[in-house]
This record gives structure tokens, sequence and C-alpha cells, in this order.
């Protein structure tokens, strides 16, 4: 039986996304319409628009559905000259300008939040961010569903979030934004979700969306990944008792608001064994039956060194030799138990090769 632990590149689909779905697909009419079956369709979509948005604490600000966060990042930082950090998501990086510091630790030190872009809870490593308010734009693709988030509360102007990540469907995402922000409208045409983005809206994923969204909440606020945080401890303490050696980043943060050695999202963990490519690693981990990464799943499947890991100090090399294994609310221990006896297994034969 194989494995799955790469939940931060994507998470199964949850039941009730698929039930709604598959709910969505019989209706019928275009929300555009005017007649009984567009409003119908019509009426899903501004009800899975609001779930979306109370999920987030978003309810007094605007949900722009999008294809996903990389379209929402687009729309958020197009035309802009906004600053970020090395470590941000590709989808992000590819838009601003690479001005912000970043300590050993993963965080980031913002001077304009005005003109600033940050990463709330980072795809390869966890770590969190402190959000400081007025940031222009704050990427929660990887926060929301495993973190309590209050949009309206953390003073961001503009968010940006995807479903894939929670247990929702692919293709779907959104840009919140605070009213009277605005961005430009880069598909132009109908003037759908209000002139942010024409198009016949994908009623068929929001629906996929606002139900995982609401599950997610559920399970955050029911303290389910409390287990998954025990779980990926377990799975560390496996691991460095095979490997004295590995470097696990992050492991020592203390949670700027809480106040606990637990500064990272609660199912990542980013390890760093030197000399054993992460490529590798994955590889053989794959052979084994275990699904991990090497880093962000942001790159048409390339491998390469961990720039986030390179912009918080590490060696190319050493940024070459990270592994990121992220859980879900699924995994259980037996799980965790056998990825560490099969990668206990496969640190013993490169050892062995390297000697």
């Amino acid at each position: 039986m194989r494995v799955y632990l790469d939940h931060n590149a994507t998470s199964p689909l949850r039941a009730e996304a698929r039930a709604a779905m598959i709910a969505a697909m019989d209706v019928l009419g275009n929300p555009s319409s005017v007649h009984a079956e567009g409003r119908a369709a019509k009426s899903l979509m501004e009800r899975a628009r609001m779930d979306v948005a109370e999920a987030l604490g978003a309810v007094d600000a605007d949900i722009v559905f999008t294809s996903g966060a990389t379209e929402a990042a687009g729309l958020a930082c197009s035309g802009r000259d906004l600053a970020g950090a090395a470590i941000e998501h590709d989808a992000v990086g590819a838009w601003v300008r690479d001005a912000l510091n970043v300590d050993a630790q993963g965080r980031v030190t913002v001077g304009d939040p005005a003109t600033s872009v940050l990463q709330l809870a980072n795809s390869e490593t966890g770590v969190f961010q402190q959000v400081p308010a007025g940031i222009a734009v704050c990427d929660m693709t990887q926060a929301f569903g495993k973190l309590p988030l209050d949009f309206m509360a953390s003073g961001a102007r503009m968010a940006l979030v995807s479903a894939h990540k929670l247990g929702g469907p692919k293709g779907i995402g959104a840009l919140v934004l605070r009213r009277g922000q605005d961005v430009p409208a880069q598909i132009k045409g109908g003037g759908q979700e209000m002139g942010r983005r024409s198009g016949t809206e994908n009623i068929i994923g929001m629906a996929g969306f606002a139900a995982a969204a609401k599950a997610a909440v559920r399970d955050v606020t029911d303290g389910r990944w409390h287990r998954v945080a025990e779980l990926r401890n377990i799975l560390e303490n496996g691991v460095e008792a095979a490997s004295k050696k590995t470097i696990f980043v992050g492991k020592e943060l203390v949670d700027l608001d809480s106040g606990h050695m637990d500064g990272r999202l609660p199912n990542t963990s980013c390890f760093v064994t030197p000399g054993w490519k992460g490529e590798t690693q994955v590889m053989q981990m794959d052979l084994a039956g275990f699904a991990v990464s090497a880093g962000s799943a942001c790159s048409s499947g390339k491998v390469r060194a961990s720039r986030v890991l390179t912009a918080m100090g590490f060696a190319p090399a050493d940024a070459a030799s990270a592994l990121r294994v992220s859980l879900g609310l699924e995994t259980t221990e037996d799980d965790v138990l056998r990825f560490i006896e099969a990668w206990t297994g496969k640190l013993r034969k490169h050892e062995a090769r390297a000697a």
C-alpha cells in the first residue's frame, strides 16, 4: 500500500467537496442568464462565495473566484511595484522584486507593508510569518484549512487562496479583496466576478471549494491538526534517531503569537541530510511506496536546489539535499512509522555507498 505524504502539494478530495460538485453538475443554468435556471446557478455561486468568505473571516470583503492561487497572484500583483522575499512561492515571486530580507529561521523582515507581499506559512518549511497590518498581499494558500484565519482582522489588503490545498478540487481558487481595493482585470469580456475576471463561472469548482472550506474550518475548530502535529514530531524524532547530522528546518522556532515551540504548520517537516540529494530521496521513497517531495510543487516537475533554503543561508549543496514531508488529517501513526523504517533503510544504503 502506498502512503501519501505530500499534502502541501495537493490534498485528497474531501467527501463533502465531491458530493457538492456532483450536485452542482445537475444545475443547468448559466449564472449570467436571467431565467429561473440561470438564477438557480447564480444562487449556488453566491452561496459558495459566502461560504468561502465565512471560512476566511472575510464576510466584509470581496471574493473573486479564479482558476487557483497562481491566477489570483497575477491579479493581485500585476502592474504593481511590490517587494517580496526569495522564499515566496513562484506564483508570487514571478511578480515581485526580491527586496525583503530573510533570516536563518526563514522569517521575513517587511519594510513598507503597503508595498510588500508575504506568505503566511511557507509551503516548503511550514514556517509562519508575523504579517504586519496593511500588507499589500498575503499568500494564505498553505495556511488556509490548517490554521484559524481572519482576513479582516489581519489587516491585509488582499489575500490568495486555493481549493486543492484543503481538500477541494484543483483548478479553483480566489483572490480576497478588502472593499475599496481594486485590481485591473486580466481576462476581459462579459464582466463576471465583479468585473475582475470575465468568463462563464466554474460553479462546479466553486461548490466543491465552498464545501471543502467549510469542512476544513470545522476540522481546525475541532483541533484535529493537533494530532497531525504529534505525528510530525514522531516522524522527526525517528529521523533524528537514525541520522544525527540531519537538520530540521524551523523545528526550534517559537510561534510569535502563542509562544509555543511550534512556529510552523502542524503537518510540515522539512529536513536536510547533507550529501544525500533530495531528488534521490524522493525517487527512492517513491519506489518504496511513499509520496514525498523535495520542495514546492510549482515548477512543472523540476527538482532543484531549494531557493527557500538558499535564501535562509543554506549552502547550495545542502539546499539540494532537502526533503519535505507533509502529512494530512488521514495520516496514521503506522504510516509515519513505516516511513521512518523505509527512510532509515535507504539512508543506511546511501551511507554504505558513500563510505
